[in-house]
């Protein structure tokens, strides 16, 4: 299974921008692209709260979790 984050589509429905919303919670630009784009191998609770705090969200419809290989072609441990 792989974690995707759907930060893109909230960020639509709020009818905000990346640059705003690196404002508000104090990430940069780039690390909130990484993010989006999916290329985030760790978030901080911290910045999710704060992400979730902003967006007026709950964590999951942030991240989704779906069937499949995980990016990168990346084999989770047992």
């Amino acid at each position: 299974m792989a974690i995707i984050v759907q930060l893109d589509q909230v960020l639509l429905e709020r009818r905000m921008s990346l640059t705003e919303l690196s404002d508000r919670v104090g990430v940069t630009v780039a690390n909130l692209s990484i993010l989006k784009t999916g290329k985030a191998r760790a978030i901080r609770f911290s910045t999710l709260n704060a992400l979730c705090r902003e967006l007026d969200c709950t964590p999951g419809r942030l991240l989704a979790n779906t069937p499949g290989p995980q990016p990168g072609g990346e084999v989770p441990e047992d």
